[in-house]
């Protein structure tokens, strides 16, 4: 990690949504815990791990009233409006700052996603939930989104 770890604590997000508010809440958290210090792990599986494909995160929906993308067109218009980083920019800021992002590697199996169609640009590993849990199993948080 770039950061000097606080007191040892380490932080772990299994993102399984692919909505575009969920994947923000996912990084939005990370990044905070980063600025604190605090390591984070990433864990995308199943549909979160679709929005790591090369154009997922344009095509994640919001999970509530999407109203056929009007919906995320007008909450992206507000956080424009509100000087909120977009998607985009939170997890490039997430990355810099040493998070770890881990794609599973069953989901690519059972869903047919090879390395090549995810964003070599933010994934840092594969592995089975077996990687994750030994990664993760001394973390102090542990979120599920």
């Amino acid at each position: 990690m770039n950061i000097k770890n606080n007191n040892n604590r380490s932080a772990t997000i299994i993102v399984h949504s692919g909505d575009f508010d969920k994947l923000m809440s996912a990084f939005i958290i990370g990044n905070g815990f980063l600025s604190m210090g605090i390591p984070v792990s990433l864990f995308f599986t199943f549909w979160g791990l679709k929005a790591l494909t090369k154009r997922g995160f344009k095509k994640a929906p919001l999970s509530k009233m999407n109203l056929l993308g009007l919906g995320k067109a007008m909450i992206r218009l507000k956080m424009r409006r509100h000087n909120v980083a977009s998607l985009e920019k939170l997890a490039q800021s997430f990355k810099s700052l040493g998070g770890e992002i881990i794609a599973c590697t069953m989901t690519m199996e059972l869903m047919g996603i090879k390395e090549k169609d995810l964003r070599a640009d933010l994934v840092k590993s594969y592995g089975t939930v077996g990687k994750y849990c030994y990664i993760t199993k001394d973390a102090d948080i542990t979120l599920f989104i």
